[in-house]
């Protein structure tokens, strides 16, 4: 018997008969895999099957003595909230607003500039506009402005030629999606998620959040992960790993995800109250689940949000190989990363988007499984989190 003892964590919340193994990957989370606090949702055709919650509300808080993860407390979900802000466009283009193979110049003319002027709508969804990067990073008082960003990105060239290869737009995604839905819409990209989207669904699920809501979300912060046997299998080393990339400061990586510079306070309300589509997203994991339910099938009384048609464009493949940023073979459908080794999801048909350093949220059309996780605890990795992965694992296993 080992002299090791486990920690134990007092996790909080339902599973129905049959999903036991996910309360117990959440529970191993916090016991082996250095958790702090954290929530996981799972919808199963349009029926909350899981709701668990456990930990500290902040991340950087001794756990003695701290505040506890509550039923409602809601987290930054860093990229994760692409794919939240991917439904408005596809949402847009179903209601026949939007044409994703228009030139983006045909709703913001100011974009055509710099050798722009063929670039379409789906390529900032597949991250094949060429515009990871900006000349001048933005300060992160300017990338909440709605103004700075915005005039960025229409000024800048493509670092490629638009639509002939791929890479992740880490941060410019941001001004560019949601200046796109500013355009067509008249709408900010958090007014029309609210408005049409949380609001109706009844989702803690905000692109820049209310000063209501400002108490309810936790404090997120790096932590380390425990030492273990290398690994995991899910991310193979590249010759260049995006680690050593990211450490080059001319580095197309270092460039992307430091667009904005110097790196913004995520705890700090104002950020928080910004709508960057790309990294600022805030919500519980059981609005995330839900939200991804509602994208595949009915939920409640609420009709599902993507016709058929609608669906098939977000899972089919539009960007796929070495991804330019990243570093390693990534798959990219409108907005949606799709299953594949940098980001394993449910199963193969399956679309999501993981946030750095841990959140994910997904769905699997064909066994009719949503998923959603949130964690205060940011770790060193930019897709395959392993704690994600291994509630995953269990959600496939009871469910695939």
């Amino acid at each position: 018997m080992s002299g090791k003892r486990e920690s134990v964590v007092d996790v909080q919340g339902t599973v129905e008969d049959g999903f036991e193994p996910v309360r117990d990957a959440f529970a191993a989370n916090f016991a082996q895999r250095g958790e702090r606090g954290a929530a996981v949702a799972v919808y199963r055709h349009g029926r909350k099957v899981v709701d668990l919650w456990a930990g500290t509300k902040d991340g950087d808080a001794d756990a003695r003595g701290a505040a506890p993860w509550e039923a409602g407390t809601a987290q930054v979900i860093r990229s994760a909230t692409k794919g939240i802000a991917a439904i408005v466009p596809l949402l847009l283009h179903q209601r026949g607003q939007l044409d994703l193979d228009a030139p983006v110049g045909t709703y913001w003319p100011e974009f055509k500039a710099a050798g722009k002027e063929r670039v379409l709508v789906r390529h900032l969804l597949s991250h094949r506009a060429g515009l990871p990067v900006l000349d001048t990073p933005l300060t992160p008082a300017q990338a909440v402005d709605g103004v700075s960003g915005p005039a960025a990105v229409a000024a800048q060239a493509p670092a490629w030629e638009p639509g002939t290869d791929h890479g992740y737009h880490a941060q410019t995604y941001s001004w560019l999606i949601g200046e796109l839905v500013l355009r067509v819409t008249g709408r900010t990209i958090g007014s029309w998620i609210a408005e049409e989207i949380s609001g109706p669904l009844g989702l803690d699920l905000w692109i820049g959040l209310p000063r209501a809501a400002q108490e309810r979300v936790g404090r997120l912060a790096a932590v380390e992960p425990p030492a273990t046997p290398a690994a995991s299998g899910l991310r193979a080393r590249p010759k260049r790993s995006v680690a050593d990339a990211y450490a080059d400061p001319t580095s197309l990586t270092s460039r992307a995800f430091g667009a904005i510079s110097p790196g913004p306070d995520e705890n700090d309300p104002a950020y928080r109250a910004g709508e960057l589509p790309a990294s600022a997203g805030i919500a519980t994991a059981r609005s995330l689940a839900r939200c991804y339910a509602a994208l595949i099938g009915a939920v409640d009384d609420q009709p599902r949000l993507f016709a058929p048609a609608t669906l098939t464009l977000a899972r089919t493949e539009e960007s796929a190989g070495l991804d330019r940023t990243l570093l390693v073979n990534t798959r990219f459908g409108l907005g949606f990363m799709l299953h594949g080794p940098a980001s394993p999801l449910l199963a193969p048909g399956s679309f999501g988007h993981p946030g750095r350093g841990g959140a994910l949220a997904c769905a699997d059309p064909e066994s009719g499984v949503a998923f959603g996780y949130v964690t205060n605890g940011m770790q060193r990795n930019v897709t395959a989190d392993p704690r994600a992965q291994a509630l995953l694992r269990a959600v496939s296993h009871v469910a695939g």
